[in-house]
């Protein structure tokens, strides 16, 4: 059953380049690694709702994994506009 991610932890919460630590919902909050092995295992585990429904998704840049949105049109990526997690 896939969740929903409602905030994000970041080292520089405005700063767009830096990598997301953690995710969270009204399911609680976990790592951004924990995240990406359940995304690797299920591609439909967290989605983002803001305006539109979109799923979370692994990517790759320079070696190194990270969370976003899969592509909407929307900028900027829906993942990053959401508020910090306490």
């Amino acid at each position: 059953m896939a969740r929903q991610v409602k905030c994000i932890n970041k080292k520089e919460h405005h700063n767009p380049y830096e990598r997301i630590t953690h995710i969270g919902g009204d399911w609680g909050k976990i790592s951004s690694d924990q995240a990406i092995q359940d995304i690797k295992a299920d591609p439909h585990s967290y989605y983002v709702s803001v305006g539109n429904s979109v799923w979370v998704v692994v990517a790759t840049k320079n070696g190194r994994e990270y969370l976003k949105t899969a592509n909407d049109g929307e900028n900027p990526n829906n993942l990053l506009s959401l508020p910090e997690c306490k």
